[in-house]
């Protein structure tokens, strides 16, 4: 039994087949598959999503691209989202200074908000990196941790999962760990500790070799379990079976 805890099904890429995508990631043994919101749009997008498909939960926020450009009540209704109950956490949100689609300051006030709300519900957080390791750690020493924080699309230096491990946050790889010049990655996840692991799609993004270039769905999660079962020298089945328990406990799936 495989989970993906990170796809974007409400992505126009799946608007024509998104039947036939979920049967055959059920075909696959996908049996949770999360689908986070990157704004008030796309969030309401994902809880329709999660009440039409039985394995798929929705979470809801705001993605740093889209910080500086929020409507003024955008935040509060997307939060309001999460009430629905196939919504399991909050977010994505976090700091992405590599692209530069929303500056700095509107990203971290947004990221903040998160955050606070995160804690205020008790709800898990869904965190977006990139370009942006040492100012998410001071955000994060500043307002304090939730109690459970995921760093989705793991793409961080030896730093910044040294510290994400010392804080008890759990991290997720995507296709990027089949990548043959991921060397850094792959060392990292050959460290991470297995309670502490996710594996997701990020799709329709990032499929994992030898698909790259292709639309990425959440039936080729299980590439991505295979390649890191094979650098822990874990058996498969054992491992699939151990980190969608780590989702599910995670994300207070029953």
């Amino acid at each position: 039994m495989f989970a993906d805890t990170h796809c974007h099904l409400d992505f126009k890429e799946f608007d024509r087949d998104l039947n036939k995508v979920i049967r055959m990631a059920l075909e696959e043994k996908v049996r949770i598959i999360i689908n986070p919101g990157i704004d008030l749009d796309s969030s309401i997008k994902a809880v329709e999503i999660s009440k039409k498909y039985e394995c798929v939960y929705a979470a809801c926020g705001i993605h740093p691209h889209n910080a500086a450009g929020m409507r003024s009540d955008e935040f509060d209704r997307c939060m309001k989202l999460i009430e629905n109950e196939k919504v399991v956490a909050v977010g994505e949100t976090g700091l992405d200074f590599y692209y530069h689609y929303s500056d700095r300051n509107s990203q971290i006030e947004l990221f903040k908000k998160h955050i606070f709300f995160s804690k205020k519900i008790d709800k898990p957080l869904i965190v977006h990196q990139r370009n942006a390791e040492d100012e998410l750690m001071d955000v994060f020493e500043d307002t304090g941790c939730p109690s459970k924080v995921v760093f989705h699309c793991f793409g961080g230096d030896e730093k910044l999962f040294e510290w994400i491990i010392a804080k008890g946050f759990y991290v997720s790889f995507t296709g990027i760990l089949t990548f043959k010049n991921a060397k850094t990655l792959r060392l990292l996840a050959e460290k991470v500790p297995l309670d502490k692991v996710f594996f997701e799609t990020d799709a329709p993004y990032l499929a994992p070799f030898p698909l790259r270039g292709k639309r990425n769905e959440p039936r080729f999660v299980r590439i991505i379990v295979e390649e890191f079962s094979g650098l822990r020298k874990i058996p498969l089945n054992e491992l699939a079976q151990m980190t969608t328990e780590n989702a599910k406990k995670f994300f207070s799936i029953d």
